[in-house]
């Protein structure tokens, strides 16, 4: 192991939304902040050196994306995911939320309907509603831990008004990775009634069996012209902060409306550290990946093993992607907020509550495990007590 995960970085007083924001978000001091998608760990070696030495130039001007940073995105996805990309289908955004806004102003108009399938990540809702279309729930089935789509549920919903459908692949929170078999047939439905699919691909690096990621465009040319992939290495490599995406758009005309709406909002030009660091992490940082995910796989069999023999009301669902435990709390019999309450006020820890991501996520929690083992072991005894007191 080249990277040590254990070494515990303080992030307070960095600015830092999931430290120091987490006692104005969530109203309580000394809160263990396991919420928000972002790591406690230090990016890749390469990467640092690259903003430091962009740094060091001394001037940040108006930025353009050099060739070398389009070849490391192709040969990236075709590496991690067998997938060829052109250069031309690479978009810029500053991130994957806004990305998701603006396929909704570019592809559909006020009043539209958009297919969300929950729980998932709660964007989907609110950037479909702050842009006064409407959601259309076609919510997930839960066979005993194990997500699967309802398709015929899917289509008794579709009607003329809906334009798109927004795809989480891997799933966040439910933390899986869609079959091949499940996407082609999603995809046909799709083609059929002229829906245009929003994939948001993320968390497709945060696999922890490699190549089990299938980009929802790879499966055939026929998706990938009636399709559009959100990708960044924000998640994979940490780098949030830098607000740099890359939408991957192979139709030409769905392409162009896409820059349109870009430069209608005038958020086309990246900042002066985004490129480089997104340029010297898929060059460089597979190895430091690699590890990182290792070692989430270790807080994982932790967390996983730790509530099984401590806190057995609590079960962790099996994870196949992403750094986030996806946690059934429902033996623990409280409503919604009774259990946002009691992991705040009780246990002291701050987790994203389950009924943000839609129907379906009641009575669940979000835990995120990209931190040092010694945070996790904390969180999980802090939780354990919360608990033990209930018996009381």
């Amino acid at each position: 192991m080249k990277y040590n995960f254990d070494t515990v970085v303080d992030r307070m007083k960095s600015s830092s939304v999931k430290w120091d924001g987490a006692e104005a978000l969530f109203g309580e001091k000394d809160l263990l902040p396991l919420w928000v998608a972002d790591m406690d760990f230090k990016v890749p070696e390469e990467v640092s050196k690259a903003v430091a030495d962009k740094a060091a130039h001394g001037i940040f001007g108006y930025t353009i994306r050099e060739e070398s940073y389009y070849q490391s995105i192709m040969d990236w996805m075709k590496t991690r995911h067998n997938w060829t990309i052109e250069k031309e289908w690479i978009c810029h955004s500053p991130g994957v939320v806004t990305a998701l806004s603006l396929a909704v102003q570019a592809y559909t108009n006020p009043g539209d309907k958009v297919i969300v399938q929950p729980p998932v990540y709660y964007p989907f809702m609110k950037v479909t509603e702050t842009n006064d279309r409407e959601v259309v729930y076609n919510p997930l089935v839960n066979n005993n831990g194990t997500y699967e789509m309802d398709f015929e549920d899917l289509v008794s919903k579709i009607d003329e008004t809906v334009k798109l459908l927004m795809l989480c692949n891997p799933h966040n929170p439910g933390g899986f990775v869609w079959k091949k078999e499940d996407l082609q047939r999603l995809g046909d439905i799709c083609m059929e009634h002229g829906i245009l699919v929003i994939s948001d691909e993320i968390h497709s690096d945060l696999v922890f069996k490699k190549g089990s990621h299938v980009p929802f465009a790879s499966l055939s040319e026929q998706f990938a012209q009636n399709s559009i992939t959100s990708t960044a290495p924000s998640k994979t490599f940490n780098l949030a902060g830098l607000q740099t995406s890359n939408i991957i758009i192979p139709n030409e005309k769905l392409r162009e409306k896409f820059m349109a709406e870009t430069d209608r909002n005038a958020i086309g030009m990246p900042n002066s550290f985004g490129p480089v660091a997104t340029e010297a992490a898929y060059t460089h940082g597979a190895q430091w990946l690699d590890e990182v995910m290792s070692y989430i796989e270790g807080n994982l069999k932790f967390i996983t093993d730790y509530f099984a023999e401590n806190v057995p009301a609590l079960k962790v669902l099996p994870l196949e992607a992403t750094y986030l435990a996806w946690i059934d709390c429902s033996e623990l019999g409280m409503t919604p907020e009774e259990l946002e309450t009691f992991f705040l006020s009780k246990a002291h820890v701050a987790l994203n509550q389950g009924k943000v991501f839609g129907p379906g996520g009641e009575g669940f929690v979000r835990m995120n495990l990209a931190c040092s083992r010694s945070i996790v072991e904390k969180a999980a005894k802090q939780i354990k007590d919360a608990v033990n007191t209930l018996s009381v």
